[in-house]
């Protein structure tokens, strides 16, 4: 599985220990970690919360990664910003209950953490248990487990009602402000990283005409 790791502005100076986090769990598990910035507080190439919900949404509905990990302050400005994109399904996570609930009971392709509040001693410890409860084993089992068939059916009608409620991306990707678009695909690595994985033309050959 790719994961794509985001951080915005106001954290990006706690980017390595994130990284560091994931990595040290997601990787021995066979995982890709692909990390997207910030990489540090004075990066050229500032991301929002909005610019994180936006850029999800690329990922993921490009196919260039599986799933999602970012956050903010609180964690909710960018939850909030990726489930206004069509096929991103975003939780808050704070601690591994949280983790461990999301992937069982709704089985999303993203979460927001908080990387501020909250955000203390042993943190990275916290954030390590967090990866391991959500990458570690088959998610979407159900908890309870007697419950799994309707959780299930559930997701399966959220996935309607946002598909009903959304545009593709390509159209979002069209109608959204461009200065915005283009600051959200103007990190570092994000040529590097994304088009090598991007398994949407469409939305490719879109991106690289606002770049070119």
């Amino acid at each position: 599985m790719k994961i794509a790791l985001i951080i915005e502005n106001s954290q990006a100076a706690k980017s390595s220990i994130v990284h560091d986090a994931l990595t040290t769990v997601a990787t021995p598990l066979g995982h890709e970690v692909h990390h997207y910035g910030m990489y540090a507080a004075d990066d050229k190439a500032s991301l929002t919360y909005v610019m994180n919900g936006l850029l999800s949404g690329i990922l993921l509905n490009s196919g260039a990664a599986d799933f999602v990990v970012t956050g903010c302050g609180t964690g909710m400005g960018s939850m909030l910003a990726a489930n206004a994109m069509p096929g991103v399904f975003c939780g808050l996570v704070i601690d591994p209950t949280d983790a461990f609930l999301f992937g069982q009971i709704n089985d999303g392709n993203a979460i927001a953490m908080p990387f501020a509040k909250g955000f203390g001693w042993a943190a990275e410890l916290n954030m390590q248990d967090i990866f391991g409860k959500l990458f570690e084993g088959e998610r979407g089992l159900g908890y309870p487990k007697e419950r799994a068939a309707i959780m299930a059916t559930n997701r399966g009608i959220l996935k309607g009602l946002k598909a009903a409620a959304c545009h593709d991306m390509l159209t979002v990707l069209k109608n959204v402000d461009q200065d915005l678009l283009k600051s959200a695909i103007a990190g570092e690595k994000f040529a590097e990283l994304f088009y090598p994985n991007c398994k949407d033309e469409a939305i490719a050959d879109y991106l690289r005409g606002l770049t070119a």
